[in-house]
């Protein structure tokens, strides 16, 4: 499987919550930081265990964007539409994540891969605000997320 396929499975596989697609697709030295919280996730059983124990249940997730290099748009078996770009061993994927509560955070994802695996990935979160009115002169609004022509 070429780097692109690689990338939007392991997309959908973090979409579902799939984790045993996650684990084959990870390198055995594979592990996951959150910068905001100061966190390191050291394996995938962690990472499992954290998703699985997560408080009021596990978020859904809706990739929006898989970027690399040369963008070309794909629909995803659950209708997503989403960005599959480039090769190589740096992406990003961009994302939405709606809590149980119907709180919505984005989600960017770095993804690094070794030996045809996922071997690193740093992952923000960042809940939505409102744009201040003092810019509003000086900016164009732009459609929700997962919803724009990019």
């Amino acid at each position: 499987m070429d780097t692109e396929e690689l990338v939007r499975r392991y997309g959908e596989a973090v979409a579902r919550n799939d984790f045993d697609t996650m684990k084959a697709m990870r390198h055995p030295d594979w592990h996951e930081d959150w910068p905001q919280s100061g966190e390191r996730i050291p394996s995938h059983e962690a990472y499992r265990s954290i998703h699985e124990d997560f408080p009021g249940g596990m978020p859904r997730v809706d990739v929006q964007q898989v970027a690399g290099a040369d963008d070309r748009w794909v629909m995803t078996p659950s209708m997503t539409i989403q960005r599959i770009a480039g090769s190589g061993d740096a992406w990003f994927l961009e994302g939405l994540n709606t809590y149980p509560s119907g709180e919505a955070y984005h989600l960017v994802q770095h993804l690094r891969l070794r030996d045809g695996r996922v071997w690193r990935a740093t992952t923000y979160f960042a809940p939505p605000f409102a744009a201040p009115a003092w810019r509003a002169s000086l900016v164009v609004p732009i459609t929700p997320a997962g919803t724009s022509d990019r």
